[in-house]
């Protein structure tokens, strides 16, 4: 069996496969590599191509296309935030989500072994795929045309995206500032828990030099003190004032 033989049997399914991409090949034996895994390369001693080569190839025109769109939508931020809300974008676990969304996994050669052990769910194995299918589609196309596939998929969950990350660095990010501004960093109050054992809701304040600031509310004391640490950093500016003055 030779690609050209895949892509025979399989015309069908990389049409519907085309069609949630949003994108049409102009080669579809690259679709069909991209949808090679080592297992059943391995298995079929005439296929000698799996998705590897393309995975490498649409790792760094992630890496590039997105890293793009995050500095012309988010201009303001810092080079460490954009960078680790890149990284949130390209990990493993956001490109298995991404790969369900257009179902790679019903199209994915797989090895029996791999196959029968659920592989077509397997988060690591989702995630090279869609790489894989990235690579594929700049290989068939250019520059442009995959930048507009990765901006389409990608820009719907971005800003969610980046309020999760500000949310999760809220705490260190406003240390730093204020450790930085007074030397002296901030501390969390326990106001209030509430709800059964099961379903406890903890309201936090932040407490500086005394006084209380922003206040959060979560399922857990980490989350109520991330969303107070949030809601102080909107007032940051006047902080700094009262305590400067």
């Amino acid at each position: 069996m030779n690609i050209e033989t895949l892509v025979q049997r399989n015309k069908e399914d990389l049409a519907g496969l085309e069609q949630l991409l949003g994108y049409r090949f102009t080669d579809l034996r690259l679709l069909q590599k991209a949808l090679i895994h080592s297992s059943f390369a391995f298995e079929q001693a005439q296929i000698d191509k799996n998705n590897e080569i393309l995975e490498f190839l649409g790792d760094a025109v992630l890496d590039l296309v997105i890293g793009h769109m995050l500095c012309k939508h988010f201009p303001d931020m810092r080079e460490g935030e954009l960078t680790r809300l890149r990284s949130s974008l390209v990990n493993e676990s956001h490109l298995a989500s991404m790969a369900r969304e257009v179902r790679i996994g019903r199209y994915l050669c797989l090895g029996k072994g791999e196959d029968s052990s659920n592989g077509r769910n397997k988060s690591s194995i989702l995630s090279c795929a869609y790489e894989a299918v990235i690579g594929a589609i700049f290989e068939d196309s250019d520059y442009g045309t995959v930048e507009a596939v990765i901006v389409r998929s990608f820009v719907p969950g971005m800003e969610a995206k980046k309020e999760e990350l500000l949310m999760a660095d809220a705490k260190s990010r406003l240390q730093e500032a204020l450790q930085e501004k007074f030397n002296e960093a901030p501390s969390y109050r326990i106001d209030r828990e509430e709800g059964p054992s099961h379903e406890k809701v903890f309201t936090v304040s932040v407490v500086f030099k005394g006084d209380a600031l922003g206040s959060g509310t979560g399922s857990s004391k980490k989350e109520a003190e991330q969303r107070a640490a949030s809601a102080t950093l909107t007032i940051l500016a006047d902080v700094i004032d009262q305590f400067s003055g």
